[in-house]
């Protein structure tokens, strides 16, 4: 089933940066600007077409895609050129890529816990004994609210949460008949309990409740799913700004095909070859959702920089009534992508050296 895996991971890849492509190819048509090309991965052009004004292209290195508009960078007298149109237009264009994504993360995590999965939340049902967590006056029926003041959504949150607070000393929120109650200098404490085969683990010694299945209930956790898998972006960030995680450990397309691999294999031995799928799909969405948010971080080239430039550019306008000439910030963005194709390049090269 390797093969399998690998095919539906590639698929998941080459979907996201079409879904994305073709947010900014939508939005622009729908705004009157017009599209040169519509093109899948980078690089030399393996096939395509031409319909209408638009070249529509799949090329050979899987790193990306681009759709690119007339005037994008430039002044080219062209009255539907991108720079031509008004910069509310232009900020819809520039964001729709990274709604897609959103939005297909969030449709994917629906349908996964709308018709196959169980929908976790933060209700305790049970403690197993000498749970610390119910030794401190926690009880069975309160909802986990926060953690040292970061919200949980469901179950899942506390291992994404996990080594972000002192567990000696934390302040819990739960929600008991209807208000909140603050424990104050909290111990989340983990103590050792047999699992089913009989191995020991550190856990909290406690179990959480689900929620019945509605379209209500479906949609609010796909969403707030969605924000967790924002945080873990935000997180990522906080840990490789402060040093906790290295430049060995950030992968690439390849890197993260072998985890998805990996984790179709593993799933399969224990619960078959549909969860094996299921969970790759899951993986699809959590990366949908990064790449629309690490999209929109304000970096030259990244449709995030390009907002903040677009914002720079409309603000000085506004108030000087002239513009930024377009071919300075076409500079930055085409030095800031030679960086950063360079550095997928070797992340890519890396990650498959890794690989063998």
């Amino acid at each position: 089933m390797t093969v399998l895996y690998i095919l539906i991971a590639v698929l998941v890849f080459g979907f996201l940066i079409f879904i994305h492509e073709l947010g900014h190819f939508l939005a622009a048509k729908l705004c009157g600007v017009r599209v040169n090309e519509f093109s899948i991965n980078m690089g030399p052009k393996l096939f395509g077409w031409k319909r209408g004004e638009t070249q529509y292209s799949f090329r050979l290195i899987p790193i990306g895609g681009y759709c690119a508009m007339e005037g994008e960078d430039e002044e080219t007298g062209d009255p539907r050129a991108f720079t031509a149109a008004k910069w509310w237009k232009r900020l819809i264009i520039l964001c729709a890529g990274s709604f897609m994504n959103l939005l297909t993360g969030f449709v994917v995590v629906a349908l996964l816990f709308g018709f196959f999965y169980r929908i976790p939340t933060t209700k305790i049902v049970s403690f197993e004994p000498n749970s610390a967590v119910a030794e401190q006056g926690v009880q069975v029926g309160d909802e986990i609210w926060s953690v040292d003041g970061r919200r949980t959504y469901s179950s899942t949150d506390f291992s994404l949460l996990d080594g972000r607070y002192d567990p000696a000393d934390t302040e819990l929120v739960v929600i008991r008949d209807g208000e909140k109650l603050r424990f104050e200098h909290f111990r989340m404490e983990k103590r050792e309990y047999a699992n089913e085969n009989g191995e020991k683990t550190l856990r909290y010694g406690m179990s959480f409740g689900f929620a019945e299945r509605s379209f209500f209930t479906v949609n609010r956790f796909a969403a707030r799913e969605c924000m967790d898998f924002a945080r873990t972006v935000w997180f990522g960030l906080q840990d490789l700004v402060g040093g906790k995680v290295s430049m060995d450990e950030i992968g690439g397309p390849a890197k993260i095909t072998k985890i998805m691999v990996d984790t179709g294999k593993e799933v399969e031995e224990s619960g078959g070859v549909l969860d094996a799928v299921l969970n790759i799909f899951y993986i699809g969405a959590l990366i949908a959702v990064n790449l629309a948010v690490m999209n929109m971080l304000p970096i030259p080239a990244l449709d995030g920089g390009r907002v903040l430039f677009l914002l720079i550019n409309t603000t000085y306008t506004a108030i000087t009534k002239k513009k930024i000439n377009p071919k300075y910030e076409g500079y930055i963005h085409g030095g800031a992508m030679i960086l950063l194709l360079a550095f997928m390049a070797f992340v890519f090269v890396k990650d498959i050296w890794e690989m063998f």
